[in-house]
């Protein structure tokens, strides 16, 4: 099995053809040069030692050792051998609050950005583990199913923002929910929520969705974002200056606070852990040190392909071609020299 480790610098190879029209090109426009300038039978005298077909040459060589470079950077691997390797972990859902609360800035540089950054750590560190991200507001949506593809979860994770759910709100409950119905059913691994938010104006009856996940056998964790006693959210123009706060409609500023009742509330009877944030503390480190104490299982198997690399079966004759470039000359051989004198 072939495949490039940098596939991207193989479009360099569309400059191929440029290159030779390019070379075609001046080559004409010498020739008519010269035609202009004296008589063909006259460069036999002007240029008696010039080879045409070794300028030729060394060119095609100069491409040749091109194409080589270009491939060897691209760096071919071949895949020696197949393993099979044991997936093994526990699988968890992060739900992120992206209401206009999480805008606030009393958690830098917000609480939003916060938890993101904490996230993306989370992602760094995860060996093995299935991870989700449902993002919620008025309503919940799977941004991430679960997936050991980490790189692509940091890419999802970066595109999250207030605009990512709508409708405005905090539907703790509608986001539990989803997440839970989200697990894979079938397999008995170890599920674990966390639940990222300021914990305010949430919606339904959050009571009976984490009684229906505790006995599911799914621990629920909560980061509370905030201060309890509520700080104004600002409002940015489109080039992200701030000009203001958010108002309410008796033009009085809105003060969002954390609602640390209800996140304890969830956290205790989902026989999990409140963790309150804070500027310095990073809080899903000490929730993934929890969940590294449950019972890791295995949910199935992957087949990796070991690859090796084989650049330097082009780059070697790269260089050969390049010595050999630089050794010929572009005037003709003396036999040939001598011939043309003759004749």
């Amino acid at each position: 099995m072939l495949r490039f480790a940098h596939s991207e610098y193989l479009y360099a190879l569309y400059l191929i053809p440029v290159i030779i029209f390019f070379y075609w090109i001046t080559q004409k426009i010498n020739k008519k040069l010269l035609k202009q300038f004296a008589s063909e039978k006259l460069h036999r005298v002007l240029f008696p030692k010039k080879s045409p077909a070794k300028g030729t040459v060394k060119f095609v060589l100069t491409v040749l050792i091109f194409i080589l470079l270009i491939v060897a950077l691209a760096n071919p691997q071949v895949g020696s051998k197949i393993e099979e390797v044991k997936q093994v972990g526990i699988d968890v859902y992060i739900l992120l609050d992206v209401s206009l609360s999480m805008t606030a800035e009393d958690i830098k540089p917000s609480r939003l950005e916060k938890a993101k950054h904490q996230i993306a750590k989370l992602i760094q560190r995860l060996q093995g583990d299935r991870l989700g991200l449902v993002v919620f507001s008025g309503e919940a949506y799977v941004q991430i199913p679960l997936t050991t593809d980490y790189a692509a979860a940091n890419l999802f994770l970066n595109a999250v923002d207030v605009t990512s759910v709508p409708q405005p709100g905090t539907a703790i409950g509608l986001a539990i929910q989803l997440a839970m119905n989200s697990f894979k059913a079938e397999e008995e691994t170890k599920k674990a929520v966390i639940i990222i938010t300021d914990g305010e104006d949430h919606e339904g009856d959050l009571q009976e969705i984490v009684n229906e996940a505790v006995s599911k056998g799914i621990n629920l964790y909560t980061i509370g974002l905030g201060s309890p006693s509520g700080v104004p959210i600002p409002v940015y123009n489109k080039a992200g200056v701030q000009i203001g706060y958010k108002k309410d409609r008796r033009d009085q500023v809105v003060l969002t606070k954390l609602n640390e009742a209800t996140l304890k509330e969830i956290a205790e009877r989902g026989n999990g852990q409140y963790y309150r944030a804070s500027n310095t503390e990073d809080e899903l480190e000490l929730i993934y040190n929890d969940l590294a104490k449950l019972d890791q299982t295995e949910f199935g198997a992957t087949r990796i392909t070991d690859y090796e690399d084989r650049y330097y079966y082009l780059l070697f004759p790269a260089i050969l071609l390049l010595i050999a470039e630089i050794f010929i000359s572009t005037n003709k051989s003396k036999l040939m020299f001598k011939f043309n004198e003759k004749s």
